[in-house]
């Protein structure tokens, strides 16, 4: 249509169109037409949007702690509808507690920022934090500090609402009593593993096996697997004839000079006499009093490293004589920075005042401020132009990728033959993946997706980090299939056995339990079915003397009544079953515990009920919040 208006834009009807179009967009406005096309946020929480890339970045965040074992995510649930879904619930909570944020006013000051990021063991020397490790951290991972002090902040601002519920969660002594009764409680039991009667395999037919194998078909596939054709452009493999020359190196340290200014540290200590925010007059005044005190005794020779493991509020410090390490301006707050940098080595200052309350401060050493010279940095400013000029021809050659795979999506030859690219294989794999770049889940999920497995296209560039980027395409696809009988005949028998051993041990356990539960005990089955009956008493919710399915079993029984027993089947698996009978429940006796364990306890009740109250408040800002999420954004976004 649109080639047939450009043939005859100079007719009649041609013109018509046009004005009905200028009339269309004139009336609803242009600008809203393509913003409304533009929009491919997930989710709308009021009047702030969960964008694709606050997803994506989410979603990278959780691939890197899946890499430890210990962090419990699976990587092959990555790619699933239900656990994209709980991701994005999780970005629109932060989005309430943002906009709750913002609606109560609150701000995460910038010594919170400082206190937080001082507290980082990686940024620290020996116990305290060293602003050139920080600086040079920052650097290896190409953040900025102001970037990444605006992520802890915002960080710290999806805490400060749910901590201050937590700290005010109530955990009582009788909450404390409660818990130790059930946690601590007792329960007596009987009970009889139920005995297995084994199918003889010799019954078992050839029409038995092939009924089962047709029956059973989709247990006995082979694995699906692709093989991938791939091209990739890396930065690190790309090859310069930049020529660094004296000139070009004493160019860019004229330019960049102010880079290797090394600024002026201080070694500081303080002594801290805390203000409350919302201090009264009196309370100002008589920390002010305080803190004059303290000065005149250093005036008359006090140690200060003492006065401040004695006096001072600053937790943080006070162990260490109130030192604070080596800091620069900028670091602290404005009243404090100014009179640190203002003393000589060895002077203490009176007590200056600070949103946190009053500081004495004392300088220890001093470092003046130093520019690096030419020849200091010539290695670090090669390397960089170096860097700079490979970064600016990976970033020519992949955006000239991403342009020669959107114009032709059916082939990577025209790509490879432009960019002179080898076009590298892998596989084959399956969706669990395998060796080399086929162990990258991002290039795994783009193997197996609709894309590229069933529409035969190339994959869309994935960005693998590090200024590495992959297209691919499937250069063979072997579909799961049945195994053939005669490879899994034996597989095949065994299961039908198991399942005959499991059929019958069900079916005999079902009926003793029917026979308990009509009244006949335990000690009566045991001698008409020769159960060996087995004592225990006191049985604890954490015991490990039993298997510990019958423990689970045992905890969810309800308490008999007096004189009576309830009765009830543990499935140990494997067509493995014991009957149960529970005699009687003790709960457990609060006085048994420490002090120091029901001030634990407390605390963890506490954040219990923290928790819960956090989860209710969610929930009532989402129900006074327009929230809109768009799962069909999800489900393929553009990698990070």
């Amino acid at each position: 249509m649109l080639q047939k208006l450009r043939e005859h834009s100079s007719g009649w009807i041609a013109k018509i169109i046009l004005a009905m179009l200028v009339f269309v967009f004139s009336f609803f406005g242009i600008e809203t037409y393509f913003q409304s096309r533009a929009d491919t946020s997930v989710a709308h929480v009021g009047k702030l949007k969960v964008t694709q890339q606050d997803f994506q970045n989410e979603l990278n965040n959780l691939r890197r702690q899946a890499q430890n074992p210990q962090s419990g995510l699976n990587p092959d649930d990555f790619s699933k509808p239900e656990f994209r879904r709980q991701v994005v619930e999780r970005l629109v909570n932060q989005k309430l507690l943002e906009q709750a944020n913002d609606d109560l006013g609150i701000v995460v000051s910038n010594a919170m920022v400082r206190d937080e990021i001082a507290s980082v063991p990686a940024f620290q020397i020996k116990g305290k934090f060293d602003p050139a490790t920080y600086k040079a951290i920052l650097g290896q991972q190409g953040m900025t500090a102001a970037g990444f002090e605006a992520k802890v902040r915002q960080d710290l601002a999806m805490q400060v609402i749910p901590n201050a519920l937590t700290s005010s969660a109530l955990a009582t002594e009788a909450d404390v009593d409660g818990y130790l009764r059930l946690r601590d409680q007792g329960r007596d039991i009987h009970y009889a593993d139920v005995p297995v009667a084994k199918p003889d395999p010799a019954s078992i037919s050839d029409a038995d096996i092939a009924a089962w194998y047709k029956a059973h078909e989709k247990d006995y596939m082979t694995e699906e697997t692709v093989s991938i054709q791939y091209l990739e452009v890396k930065a690190a493999d790309m090859t310069t004839d930049a020529d660094v020359s004296e000139d070009a190196l004493k160019e860019r340290y004229e330019k960049e000079k102010s880079r290797f200014v090394a600024p002026e540290q201080r070694e500081v200590s303080h002594i801290l006499i805390s203000v409350p925010p919302n201090a009264t007059p009196a309370q100002q005044k008589k920390a002010l009093a305080k803190a004059d005190a303290i000065e005149k005794q250093l005036e008359n020779g006090a140690d200060f490293a003492e006065l401040a493991k004695k006096d001072s509020d600053d937790l943080g410090s006070r162990r260490q004589g109130g030192d604070l390490g080596w800091i620069e301006r900028g670091m602290t707050d404005k009243a404090f920075d100014e009179v640190a940098f203002q003393l000589g080595k060895g002077e203490v200052s009176k007590p200056v005042l600070s949103p946190e309350g009053y500081h004495i401060i004392k300088v220890s050493d001093i470092r003046p401020g130093h520019t690096k010279t030419l020849a200091e940095v010539k290695d670090e400013l090669r390397h960089e132009l170096l860097g700079s000029e490979r970064e600016r021809k990976y970033n020519e050659v992949a955006g000239k990728l991403y342009d020669l795979v959107y114009q032709d999506p059916n082939s990577l030859q025209p790509a490879a033959k432009a960019l002179d690219l080898e076009i590298k294989s892998a596989g084959p794999f399956s969706r669990k993946g395998g060796s080399g770049i086929a162990a990258n889940p991002e290039v795994v999920e783009a193997a197996f997706s609709d894309q590229v497995l069933n529409q035969n296209m190339t994959s869309d560039p994935i960005a693998l980090g590090g200024n590495d980027t992959v297209v691919l395409r499937v250069s063979k696809h072997t579909g799961a299939k049945p195994r053939p009988l005669a490879e899994v005949r034996d597989q095949v028998r065994d299961d039908i056995v198991r399942d005959r051993e499991d059929t019958q041990a069900r079916a005999h356990a079902e009926a003793l339990l029917a026979k308990l539960k009509k009244g006949t005990s335990l000690e009566a089955l045991a001698k008409s079915d020769d159960l060996e009956v087995k004592t225990a008493e006191g049985v604890k919710r954490y015991s490990s003397d039993l298997p510990r399915p019958l423990t689970e079993e045992v905890f969810k029984m309800p308490q008999p009544e007096k004189g009576q027993t309830s009765a009830a089947l543990v499935d140990n698996g494997q067509g493995r079953y014991t009957l149960v009978e529970l005699d009687a429940v003790h709960p457990g006796d609060p006085s048994k515990a420490s002090d120091a364990e029901r001030k634990m306890l407390a605390s963890q009740l506490q954040q219990l009920r923290g928790t819960a109250d956090v989860m209710e408040l969610l929930k009532s800002l989402r129900a006074a919040t327009k929230v809109e999420i768009k799962m069909d954004q999800v489900q393929t976004p553009p990698e990070a």
